[in-house]
């Protein structure tokens, strides 16, 4: 028994130390500071925004968002009318109407975000075979998080002279076995900031990141709200059981 507990230790310890490491040639995913991070970390708006503005400007040409609605960019800082315009701007496909036909109407704030393709045969077919993931859960779904989606981002680059790359497959340092389907996807200045902020790489891949991390869990802030409320209570009420107590027992003394 002993021996198994120590047996799983090892291996516990060992897949946290993986966690660093995002390929199989050992390359150590650079640590990011997110301001999410700790039991009072808050998600920055202005970065939410942008990283949605870069989903929305490139990842979702070829990546869903399946478990969002436009109404939910309400908590990221975007208002009512923002919300409809961002909605409208989508297609979306409904009905069938009175005649038992489907139709195409403008997205309203209660749709779900819409998806790139129809299927998931049109997506492999769009993309040599290869089907992007939704990216709802990305953040939680791979080791690493936030910080391996910004290794991604970040990593791409010609590969070592002495490696063989398979047809259509591109060279990224952190991903696992550094061949990976999906072209680079940013660089510097793939978009222009609505709030004028200078769009490097780096900025471009942590903001997106950080638009993927609360699209992961939107709670993040309430949950953590919610703890610190009730930890302080547990505080709070554990000093009044102590100060009942001394009493009580002073005055049987």
């Amino acid at each position: 028994m002993r021996k198994f507990f120590t047996a799983a230790v090892v291996a516990a310890l060992t897949g946290l130390s993986g966690v660093a490491q995002a390929s199989e040639g050992g390359e150590a995913l650079p640590e990011v500071h997110w301001s999410w991070n700790g039991i009072f970390g808050t998600f920055d708006r202005a970065a939410l925004q942008r990283g949605f503005q870069i989903y929305n400007d490139v990842c979702s040409a070829c990546h869903s968002l399946h478990l969002l609605s436009y109404r939910n960019l309400s908590d990221i800082g975007f208002d009512e009318e923002q919300i409809k315009q961002i909605a409208a701007a989508a297609t979306i496909t409904d009905g069938p109407n009175d005649e038992g036909e489907m139709f195409e109407r403008p997205g309203l704030p209660s749709d779900r975000f819409k998806s790139p393709f129809a299927n998931p045969q049109a997506a492999r077919a769009a993309n040599n075979g290869a089907l992007p993931p939704d990216l709802s859960l990305i953040i939680k779904a791979r080791v690493g998080g936030a910080d391996y989606l910004h290794g991604i981002l970040t990593g791409y680059s010609e590969p070592p002279a002495d490696m063989k790359m398979a047809e259509g497959m591109n060279y990224n340092k952190f991903f696992p076995g550094h061949q990976i389907a999906m072209p680079q996807p940013l660089t510097d200045g793939a978009v222009t900031y609505a709030d004028g902020t200078e769009a490097t790489l780096d900025q471009e891949a942590r903001d997106v990141a950080t638009f993927l991390a609360w699209a992961a869990e939107p709670e993040t802030e309430h949950r953590k709200e919610t703890g610190v409320g009730v930890l302080l209570f547990l505080v709070l009420l554990s000093a009044m059981m102590f100060a009942t107590k001394k009493k009580i027992w002073s005055e049987l003394h």
